[in-house]
């Protein structure tokens, strides 16, 4: 591969992070971190196959949980298995709640909002499911896991979409198993789950 073809991904200095207050697993404070990490003279854009094995950087990664909540008022939530050709290879065959991905120089370049992070966001988020109905996001939290590889060089930007009807379909062919599924079953399969994806169920919803 290249130089030009090597992806550059949206990073954020792991000190800044830990300055701001550290913490293990979930945090429902998402807007004070951000609102510091975001600042233009603290992000980069930087070779992934390097940042993958940085910890001194942590790549911003939107994490978005699809729920609808049915006549009987019960919360259900999208879920799917990861296939090999998605993405992090340490996760797949892993059941995952989370939509999302990585921040890249092009979404930067693109910059149509003015934020590369919510551009980054909405790309992946139209590259990776289809939304067939009426819906609402907003960031609930962040997810910080130093107890594995994978956790120690990513930081997750949790956002809920509330959806009118359980109506998001994968685009992607790596994406698979995919339906909605009431909360209280995945609680108590968690152990199927990605690890991201039990700290959050447990957060909110636990």
């Amino acid at each position: 591969m290249s130089i030009a073809q090597v992806e550059h991904i949206l990073v954020v200095p792991t000190a800044e992070f830990r300055n701001l207050g550290y913490f293990q697993g979930f945090s429902p404070d998402a807007p004070r971190y951000l609102e510091h990490l975001l600042q233009p003279e603290l992000i980069s854009f930087r070779p992934r196959p390097e940042m993958e094995e940085d910890p001194s950087f942590k790549q911003l990664i939107p994490y978005v949980i699809f729920e609808y909540v049915d006549a009987d008022g019960l919360p259900w939530v999208f879920q799917y298995v990861r296939g090999k050709g998605q993405g992090e290879s340490r996760l797949h065959s892993k059941r995952s709640v989370g939509v999302g991905g990585h921040i890249s120089s092009e979404d930067a370049a693109e910059h149509l909002s003015g934020n590369p992070y919510e551009e980054g966001m909405r790309r992946e988020l139209d590259e990776e499911v289809e939304i067939e109905c009426e819906h609402e996001i907003e960031c609930v939290g962040l997810i910080n896991d130093d107890q594995n590889a994978v956790g120690q060089v990513h930081l997750g930007v949790v956002h809920r979409c509330r959806v009118t009807q359980p109506a998001v379909r994968p685009r992607e062919s790596e994406i698979i198993e995919a339906c909605f599924m009431p909360v209280a079953q995945l609680m108590q399969e968690l152990d199927r789950c990605e690890t991201w994806s039990s700290i959050c169920l447990q957060a909110l919803y636990g």
